[in-house]
């Protein structure tokens, strides 16, 4: 896969607290916060970005942004036989292809899209992708005025206005706003044990029927790509550089491979420094080493456990400190890592914490298996 600055050596700010499964080709249990190094900070790269002081955004570069950029923006309509309609939005990626949600489109290979003021389209689905809720949707006879919306040079920084243009309960071409209120998320994939890495979070109003649609900045470039509301005033898209890896490979190839490790993580947290008696007061630690996976052989799961303040902890497994020159304080690092700087069949360089030493091991990661079928 070809490098890109979306996609090569993106300096990623801190996650916050763990509130979710953090998943990137790794399984993982209770979550937890990585903290600062003992008697010192977390390395200047995890420092937040600094703002500009940007002056508040006015009600006419709003206006200007949604008049751009609607005629782009289509409604997604699902209609299948047994099934009740549904819905949700996609927008012009390139040419005559169109990004929505995999969810959007899970019941149809046909779905229906329709353009404003121009009317309903046929299209079909040219790709899917369940581990990043990503598709791509080819449209018959695209309209001329709907031309493809471009996706952010580099990530935007927390308190970056934004804007969702969508179809919430089929109130179609709608348009909200707010601003980027998070970074490096981590976003629940339903009946998975695997998670979207790089999430955006904002608080946008975000509804049912949002699903699928742009996320875009003042300039009118694509931040991510609406997933979901996750509650008041918190909302999920996928990220741009995630989009820039997976729909490329979607319109080529009709599927994306996923980097795979093996392992089941938990981010480093007091009972699991007690129980390990660690050195480190952040990382991921291993608690679990799939069988015949990639990692079995060359990592360390936890081999018993201890319980510490009524929980019991796996022991004597390895944490991970960093992959390649990525320092590794937490899950949602390593997942970023693993989404943005990874293909299957690469061998990473993995900096452990072994029985009180730092080592490094070869690691060749694969490909996640295949999805569940969701019930």
């Amino acid at each position: 896969m070809d490098e890109s600055p979306l996609t090569r050596r993106r300096l990623l700010g801190a996650a916050g607290m763990a509130l979710s499964t953090a998943v990137a080709g790794c399984s993982l249990d209770a979550p937890g916060q990585a903290t600062a190094e003992e008697g010192g900070e977390f390395p200047e790269e995890f420092d937040p970005p600094a703002q500009d002081g940007e002056q508040p955004v006015s009600e006419a570069e709003f206006t200007e942004v949604y008049r751009e950029l609607v005629e782009s923006v289509a409604a997604v309509r699902v209609e299948s036989s047994g099934q009740p309609d549904s819905g949700g939005t996609a927008w012009v990626f390139e040419d005559d292809y169109l990004v929505t949600n995999e969810h959007v489109v899970r019941n149809t290979e046909d779905p229906y899209v329709w353009f404003t003021e121009i009317g309903w389209r046929e299209a079909s689905v040219v790709g899917r992708d369940v581990y990043s809720d990503l598709a791509v949707i080819e449209v018959t006879n695209r309209p001329d005025e709907a031309g493809g919306l471009s996706l952010v040079d580099q990530p935007h920084a927390v308190g970056t206005p934004v804007a969702a243009v969508g179809n919430p309960f089929n109130l179609t071409s709608s348009f909200t706003t707010g601003v980027i209120s998070g970074r490096n998320r981590t976003i629940d994939l339903p009946q998975s044990e695997f998670s979207i890495a790089d999430g955006v979070q904002t608080d946008a109003a975000l509804n049912p029927g949002n699903s699928g649609g742009p996320l875009v900045t003042l300039d009118g470039s694509v931040e991510g790509v609406v997933n979901s509301g996750g509650g008041d005033n918190v909302g999920f898209a996928i990220s741009a550089a995630m989009v820039d890896n997976v729909a490329p490979e979607l319109i080529a190839d009709g599927q994306y491979e996923h980097s795979y490790m093996g392992v089941g993580l938990r981010d480093v947290t007091p009972r699991i420094i007690e129980a390990n008696e660690l050195d480190v007061t952040w990382g991921v630690y291993i608690a679990e080493v799939r069988p015949d996976s990639p990692s079995d052989g060359v990592l360390q799961g936890g081999s018993s456990r201890e319980r510490v303040r009524g929980v019991d902890i796996p022991v004597d497994g390895d944490v991970i400190v960093g992959l390649d020159d990525w320092t590794i304080p937490n899950r949602e690092r390593l997942s970023a890592f693993l989404a943005l700087e990874t293909e299957p069949g690469d061998t990473i360089d993995v900096e452990v914490v072994r029985d009180g030493a730092r080592q490094t091991v070869e690691l060749t990661l694969g490909s996640r298996p295949n999805p569940r079928p969701l019930s």
